[in-house]
């Protein structure tokens, strides 16, 4: 297939974006530049290019709706059970547990993976960080290496696997010609480890080598801490709080296990929850007459922040939604295309056939179709791509497809790119361009040594 203006005009406003990430600058302005451009290309009318602006934002705050309300929540929440101490209680225990950054470290990533192996990452995200967030930070282990422990454990390992509910290789399996998830799920496993070793390990050093220079400080700020919290003596309420919140999410937990409630039936579970907690802590430590008032000034709370925190990624994924078909034609009109796909097709025409070439296409494809934010966009793309490459040449079938469904999910899931690790940044309150910054150099290098080990074992 042949490229169009379009699809020039989406790479080079990409390249844009990238380079204005690159200069530390903001990316909004650049994206509304895209935005009116792709709109003015693709149907010759000024008017409909301005309306393109507002339309694709439209459809962005749509597909970002049950995110911005499900954090927006859990802030509140979160205030509600601050107020009357019931936080501090829930952290002790953990805290015996977390006796320092970097076991904390460990530990908030692995309970984020396997949470997230459960219900998926998005409600795993609430679940964990109204719980465990706290407690790791009290060790001293800063916010943004809080959050990239559960964006790497949550969104990239976890949701790349997928071994549990296994909704990511059963997509892939039918794009690559496969009658079940099996084959990919084994030949994912060696891929998996490297790309999951690799990361977690590199990202660990680097927070390491970053925190020698701040040890002393951070150190100090931990003792002030539990010295300041062992002198309140909670109250009541706050005991009985403290009791059933971890016990309702726990619940929570085994009822999408049981039900094998996922996605947004999870996260709405998560999200009802925290309202009624948070209900439930205003009427007991307010009484009837004045929680109503501080119901409300929680909802207030948590949504002027969950707006605060999304507002400029609207506009991001608004012109990244671009690349997907779907949305496309809903912002253009039918004739859309889906623009990512259409590059990943491009490229994957032009590859050399031979193993090594095919390799690290299929890699760059499964990166490129990432982009929009969504890592299981371009699964059915990398599947058909490896029975195509599997045809031509002699290489596995499986463990093609394996490799593009990890990259696509190691990008598009949200690790990498500022529109895809929103819900983690958000919980943790840290800049989502700061994250991207502590997960890029570990996820590069997590890439080069699976495509390392995809050259020899496949």
């Amino acid at each position: 297939m042949e490229l169009g203006i379009l699809h020039y005009i989406y790479i080079g406003m990409i390249l844009v974006i990238m380079l204005t990430m690159t200069l530390k600058m903001d990316t909004v302005l650049p994206c509304i530049i895209g935005l009116f451009l792709m709109g003015f290309a693709s149907t010759g009318s000024l008017i409909a290019a301005i309306q393109v602006i507002f339309n694709a934002m439209i459809a962005a705050g749509k597909e970002f709706l049950g995110i911005i309300v499900i954090i927006s929540l859990v802030v509140a929440m979160s205030k509600a059970l601050g107020d009357i101490g019931a936080d501090e209680l829930m952290l002790r225990p953990i805290k015996k547990v977390m006796i320092n950054r970097e076991i904390a470290f460990w530990i908030l990533g692995f309970v984020m993976m396997t949470v997230s192996f459960i219900v998926w990452p998005s409600p795993a995200v609430a679940l964990v960080g109204a719980i465990m967030l706290p407690a790791a930070k009290k060790t001293g282990l800063p916010a943004v290496y809080a959050a990239s422990a559960m964006n790497l454990f949550g969104h990239g390992i976890a949701l790349s696997g997928d071994y549990f509910i296994q909704g990511a290789p059963e997509i892939t399996a039918k794009a690559a010609g496969l009658s079940n998830a099996g084959p990919i799920t084994s030949a994912s496993l060696p891929l998996w480890i490297t790309m999951s070793t690799v990361t977690v390990i590199t990202a660990f050093i680097m927070m390491k080598r970053d925190l020698k220079k701040s040890d002393q400080g951070e150190a100090a700020l931990t003792v002030d801490h539990v010295d300041s919290n062992a002198a309140t003596e909670p109250s009541l309420s706050a005991k009985f709080v403290a009791i059933i919140t971890p016990l309702a999410f726990i619940i929570d937990a085994f009822v999408m296990y049981k039900f094998k409630l996922r996605g947004g039936d999870a996260t709405a579970l998560v999200g009802g929850t925290s309202v009624i907690i948070m209900s439930l802590v205003a009427v007991i430590e307010h009484k009837l007459v004045k929680s109503c008032e501080k119901v409300t000034e929680y909802i207030k709370d948590g949504f002027m922040f969950g707006i605060k925190i999304f507002a400029p990624v609207i506009v991001i994924g608004a012109f990244f939604f671009l690349g997907s078909e779907g949305t496309a034609k809903e912002i253009l009109g039918p004739g859309a295309t889906g623009l990512l796909t259409d590059i990943g097709m491009y490229l994957a025409d032009r590859v050399p056939l031979s193993k090594a070439p095919v390799v690290i296409i299929q890699a760059v494809i499964g990166g490129i179709t990432g982009l929009d934010g969504s890592g299981f966009s371009g699964l059915p793309l990398v599947g058909s791509l490896a029975q195509t490459f599997s045809s031509a040449i002699s290489i596995s079938r499986e463990g093609l497809a394996a490799l593009g469904q990890i990259t696509a999910i190691w990008v598009g899931g949200g690790t990498i790119i500022p529109w895809g690790v929103i819900p983690v940044a958000a919980i943790s309150g840290v800049d989502p361009g700061s994250l991207v910054s502590k997960n890029i150099i570990p996820v590069a290098a997590g890439f080069l040594a699976t495509i390392i080990v995809a050259i020899v074992l496949l």
